[in-house]
């Protein structure tokens, strides 16, 4: 497995919910991957268990900027965004992967655990750069320890290029699309 791929297969597993069977994967997390996530490591022992389970849930749940579902950056809660969600579905299958019925498939977990072992999850990581750096820069406007996870996973990208940047201020600025159809003004 290369290098990138274990950092993302790790980063998939530390994007989870902290609780006890994410507890239980961090010896395996520490000795494959731990010199990429020292500091994110470091943190969350500062942490503790319950802290970082409350922390959780206050950036990845209650703040819009922090969504871990990459086609809400770039669809908002649109029709869209479920023509969206059916086509990576459908790179999946292409890929002889199937999802579990309770994952949705732009879930940056299940995204970077596509990445870690399929090319072609890199490629919707990279189609989906504007919404990772926003949720990067959100992370770190939170002082998040998420933060540090997010940069170790957008160092196995190239470089973000310019068009990626304005499009992420551009979606910082005006947020995600909202449909109006069907809503009287």
């Amino acid at each position: 497995m290369s290098a990138h791929a274990v950092v993302r297969q790790a980063a998939a597993h530390l994007l989870a919910y902290p609780d006890e069977h994410f507890r239980q994967r961090l010896p395996m997390i520490r000795a494959a991957a731990g010199r990429h996530y020292a500091d994110f490591l470091r943190e969350i022992d500062r942490l503790g268990a319950g802290e970082l389970a409350a922390h959780y849930v206050e950036t990845f749940d209650l703040r819009r900027r922090c969504c871990l579902y990459l086609t809400y950056y770039s669809d908002g809660d649109t029709r869209r965004r479920g023509e969206s969600l059916t086509a990576l579905k459908a790179r999946y299958r292409a890929a002889g992967w199937e999802l579990c019925e309770d994952e949705l498939p732009d879930y940056l977990p299940v995204v970077l655990e596509f990445a870690a072992l399929d090319p072609a999850g890199e490629e919707i990581l990279r189609e989906h750069r504007a919404g990772l750096e926003l949720l990067r820069t959100a992370l770190h406007e939170r002082r998040s320890p998420y933060g540090l996870l997010v940069d170790t996973v957008a160092a196995t990208l190239p470089p973000v290029t310019d068009a990626e940047r304005a499009a992420a201020l551009l979606l910082a600025r005006q947020g995600p699309p909202a449909e109006s159809v069907g809503v009287y003004r």
